[in-house]
């Protein structure tokens, strides 16, 4: 029996842009939200993983596609289920629908991590995902690296704060989109177009008091980032397409 979760909401003023667009890190923070409620009403929170497993979960990848923007006080339905897993990782897929209809969806690849020897736990040991994925529902896309440009055109410092950092206490996922976007200035690019879809991978975690520098890539309507840590170590991999209005 598939286990779908459902969440209903409306885009908050908080979520928008210059463009009132929900910014890339806003669609991410919905899909999260969704996530964890999902997680919680299957037994698989963060605290109920920690005290059964003694692990944590950890996010890898996140892709979005969308077909069109959601705007200011739009309401949006969230469904989400997982596609179960027998390796390391597993998949969580989403489907965004604006008054009924479908306007978008996502995909994420989530890791259990052990907190005392930082392996990777086998997902075919979590009864909780037995019998509960998401059946006919799953998605047949698979997310891979981003293929980054040999070239890139500019290089942003950031320096990351306690504004940056989440309950795990590293940079919480959805702000590495606004660090790309606010590196690629989606302020200029975005006049007249929406960002039609996006994918960022979490190669290493970033801490409070780090510097991540960002490299941008711009080749038409698709965008690129890259971050780095001081000691030259990457951080994270991301693109963005952008499509007209």
């Amino acid at each position: 029996m598939s286990t779908v979760y459902e969440m209903n909401l409306r885009v908050d003023s908080r979520d928008v842009d210059l463009f009132n667009q929900c910014r890339p890190s806003a669609v991410l923070g919905i899909l999260q939200e969704a996530a964890t409620q999902a997680a919680l009403s299957l037994g698989v929170s963060g605290p109920q993983i920690l005290e059964k497993y003694n692990c944590l979960w950890m996010i890898t990848r996140s892709w979005v596609e969308l077909d069109a923007p959601l705007r200011w006080n739009d309401p949006v339905t969230v469904k989400t289920w997982h596609r179960g897993g027998s390796g390391a990782s597993t998949y969580r897929d989403f489907d965004l629908y604006r008054d009924g209809r479908p306007v978008g969806q996502g995909s994420t690849i989530w890791v259990m991590v052990d907190v005392d020897s930082r392996k990777l736990f086998r997902m075919k040991q979590l009864t909780e995902f037995q019998g509960t994925d998401g059946g006919e529902l799953c998605k047949s896309v698979k997310l891979r690296r981003v293929a980054l440009p040999e070239q890139f055109d500019h290089r942003v410092r950031r320096d990351l704060r306690y504004s940056d950092t989440d309950i795990n206490g590293h940079v919480n996922n959805i702000h590495y989109a606004d660090f790309a976007c606010d590196s690629l200035h989606l302020e200029e690019l975005c006049r007249g177009k929406f960002v039609r879809s996006f994918q960022i991978g979490y190669v290493n975690e970033c801490k409070a008091g780090e510097t991540l520098y960002v490299d941008t890539a711009a080749r038409g309507d698709e965008l690129f980032a890259r971050g780095s840590g001081e000691d030259g170590s990457e951080r994270f991999d991301f693109s963005l397409t952008l499509a007209d209005l």
